[in-house]
């Protein structure tokens, strides 16, 4: 049955609000582009009036931390079979958008509307972290209208519901008092209950395209462990403590461009592996044009692993690992480089992806 309101001033005696005809439709799409929290969930929009490739018009557009994009139609004076109609066509669009075309759409959103014109930077501003890396993973199509009928109930609980279309109904009511405007919210379907769309076999393109050559390293400098000082004279990166440590750094090949990160500090160096990886016992590092064994060589920080006799049993290789880098742009932990947006991994070494963070590196440190 259509939802209704009932909202009550209780300051003395009960005393209820009335509810006052309002054209909400035509402010409910500039109030929630002004702030998305209005919707009750933590939205990034990323563009108003989309054009489609079929030459309609998405009233707004957003994304949420999980990258999974939101498509929000006002019902305006449409019947339910039409507006319905609308979001599926929008649905057949949308789900079928690059990670690239995302990116294109947020930036044509952001010119003009003094907004940080890159994706990652506004990301992080938004949601406190960098994209994950694969943006349109799912997506969520919402009708936003001032009233509900029936017909309109009972299309989105059916597609919803019984297969699973990722669609529902967001109703508000304009409520006035005293001279003060309010609104209230609630979702049609319990937001549990909805179902995002499927990805299914169309994932291509939803990752940022890596160019085949580009690694992100995580540099964990922690106390009386690695050094950056050390790293940064002697060529290397290095990682241990354990196999979940160590294992994605040992998949560096020889030749990959390593964009050194220092947790919590920044950015610290870019630089080509030069050779395979060995354990800090074994590790023989270039200095001055000699090759010299890294344990023979004056160091801030300590590398020996503590290979106790239980620790080598439980079957973890806790050996610090070493991978040689020749540096093309290295600098003290002082000047790290760090922005809002700047892609950063647990993982030792993972494969980057993140164009906004190679872009804004590069060119801080004059790398071509």
């Amino acid at each position: 049955m259509p939802l209704e309101f009932g909202l009550w001033r209780v300051d003395d005696k009960p005393v209820r609000v009335t509810t006052r005809p309002m054209r909400m439709e035509a402010r409910l799409e500039e109030l929630i582009e002004a702030d998305p929290e209005i919707l009750g969930r933590p939205l990034l929009m990323i563009g108003r009036q989309v054009q489609t490739d079929h030459g309609k018009f998405i009233d707004l557009f957003g994304i949420d931390a999980e990258g999974a994009l939101h498509v929000l139609e006002l019902k305006r004076d449409r019947t339910p079979r039409d507006v319905v109609a609308q979001l599926l066509d929008y649905g057949s669009w949308v789900q079928d958008l690059s990670n690239e075309q995302v990116r294109e759409i947020y930036g044509a959103y952001a010119r003009g509307r003094g907004l940080a014109e890159e994706l990652d930077e506004a990301f992080a501003l938004r949601f406190g972290s960098s994209p994950p890396d694969a943006l349109n993973s799912t997506h969520h199509l919402t009708v936003v209208a001032s009233e509900i009928d029936a017909a309109t109930e009972r299309i989105v609980t059916y597609l919803a519901s019984g297969y699973q279309v990722p669609l529902n109904v967001l109703f508000f009511r304009h409520f006035a008092d005293e001279g003060r405007s309010y609104l209230a919210r609630t979702w049609l379907i319990d937001e549990a209950e909805t179902a995002a769309a499927p990805s299914g076999s169309k994932t291509r393109g939803k990752q940022e395209p890596w160019n085949g050559s580009d690694w992100y390293v995580s540099f964990g400098e922690e106390s009386g462990s690695r050094s950056w000082d050390d790293a940064r004279q002697y060529g290397f990166v290095s990682a241990g403590g354990g196999d979940w440590f160590s294992r994605t750094l040992r998949s560096l090949p020889v030749g990959a461009r390593v964009f050194t990160h220092i947790p919590k500090t920044g950015y610290v160096g870019v630089g080509t592996v030069s050779g395979e990886p060995q354990p800090f016992e074994a590790a023989l590092l270039t200095v001055t044009g000699e090759s010299r064994p890294m344990a023979d060589l004056p160091l801030k920080g300590n590398y020996q692993a503590d290979l106790r006799a239980s620790e080598i049993e439980d079957g973890e290789d806790r050996r610090e690992w070493i991978v040689p880098v020749a540096w093309e742009a290295a600098v003290p932990r002082a000047k790290a480089l760090w922005r809002a947006g700047f892609f950063a991994n647990q993982n030792s070494a993972c494969k980057l992806r993140a164009r906004f963070t190679i872009d804004e590196v590069s060119r801080h440190f004059g790398i071509a």
